[in-house]
């Protein structure tokens, strides 16, 4: 089979629900990744076969199709065809499974791999809340309830269970939250993220300025601090402390095969080497990382011992946790630059963030191996293997 290659993966810094990003329309924010990958890949826009772009609110902005509408606010001609897809929190993840897949059997020889979501502009959930509030119903379908009575889908509730179910009380969950802070602050003060950042105009106060610094980032959190966050439910463990921050941003893979590397002159930073996307419970919903890295890991042929460096989604702390406990993981191998606590959870974005971050932190590093995971709403699970070259 053929090889899929990264040519570059990109991001922008993340934005603060109404922070710095917020004056961004979302089909703009991702057409200025899109500008960037191929500016810095060097290549005719118009060699590109197509883009596969994640997002999850689907709705308003990102209504209409808002891949297509991230092309036509490029530098991309209008001949490049895109595509908006949604497996929840790893819709851009899947667009690189799927960027990956197209090159790998041969029908296409460059594709992005992208997402976006404005949390401030299209706030979370808002393509079912809008219907609700309109009384033209719900997701869950009658058939759907006979197989789940009185069960309403939450990751929330999720989160807690796992939570209970591993053991973690509070205070395991707040020092995990503040490690990810402090990891994060020492990654930018060390200028661990500059290469994979696209700096981004805005307006503020004292003129023009260059987004280029994650906002989410606390460098002077502490455990009191965190600890003194109200709880999301009574008697529960999760707060807004120890889950991933809402914001804004956008990023973009180019994934390519053998072919074109030689026909445009490209040097690769990464290969393809296994992808796996599985599904499980859909009540607990946020468990499933675990079980699809057993898949994948066996896939590949490898264990866990043989990966250099893993990023895993912080949506909430214990879904990490439980990672690493499940699969017998080094603590000091994991979201080595911080996560999604401290980085921020732009949804439809964060597979090919978490892309980047991880091939730069392999790179820095000097090491081989890594792999991503990320839990996904109805209880799904992606996880990519990629070697760096």
């Amino acid at each position: 089979m053929a090889t899929a290659y990264i040519v570059d993966a990109v991001r922008t810094a993340g934005g603060r629900r109404g922070g710095r990003l917020a004056g961004w329309h979302p089909a703009d924010l991702a057409g200025a990744t899109l500008d960037a990958l191929v500016d810095r890949a060097g290549i005719d826009p118009a060699a590109i076969d197509d883009v596969i772009m994640g997002c999850v609110g689907q709705a308003g902005e990102q209504g209409f199709h808002v891949g297509r509408g991230a092309v036509l606010a490029s530098k991309l001609p209008e001949s490049v065809p895109a595509v908006t897809i949604d497996r929840q929190c790893g819709s851009s993840q899947q667009a690189i499974h799927f960027a990956a897949q197209a090159v790998m059997s041969g029908t296409q020889d460059m594709v992005i791999a992208a997402g976006v979501e404005s949390m401030t502009r299209v706030p979370m959930g808002s393509p079912v809340t809008l219907f609700a509030k309109a009384g033209l119903g719900e997701p869950k379908s009658p058939r759907q309830e006979a197989r789940y009575p009185g069960i309403a889908f939450s990751q929330f509730t999720g989160a807690e269970m796992i939570a209970r179910k591993f053991g973690f009380d509070r205070g395991t969950l707040d020092a995990f939250a503040l490690d990810s802070h402090r990891r994060a602050a020492a990654a930018t003060a060390a200028g661990a993220f500059a290469d994979e950042i696209v700096p981004i105009p805005v307006e503020t106060e004292d003129g023009t300025v260059l987004h280029r610094t994650d906002e989410g980032i606390r460098a002077d959190a502490t455990l009191e601090g965190i600890g003194s966050v109200k709880l999301l439910s009574e008697g529960g463990v999760i707060s807004a402390a120890n889950a991933s921050q809402m914001c804004d941003g956008a990023s973009a893979a180019l994934i390519v095969s053998e072919t074109a590397l030689k026909a445009h002159g490209l040097t690769p930073i990464g290969r393809i080497h296994q992808l796996t996307v599985t599904a499980g419970d859909p009540v607990v919903m946020l468990e499933e990382p675990l079980y699809a890295t057993d898949r994948a890991l066996k896939r590949a042929g490898m264990t866990i011992a043989d990966i250099d460096l893993y990023e895993v989604n912080e949506a909430f702390a214990p879904v990490p946790l439980a990672w690493l406990r499940h699969v017998g993981g080094d603590p000091a191998r994991l979201n080595v630059n911080g996560g999604a606590i401290a980085l921020g959870h732009p949804l439809g974005a964060t597979g090919v963030k978490l892309m980047a971050t991880l091939l730069n932190a392999l790179k820095q590093r000097g090491k081989r191996w890594g792999l991503q995971t990320m839990c996904e709403g109805g209880g799904i699970a992606n996880v990519t293997i990629v070697e760096r070259l």
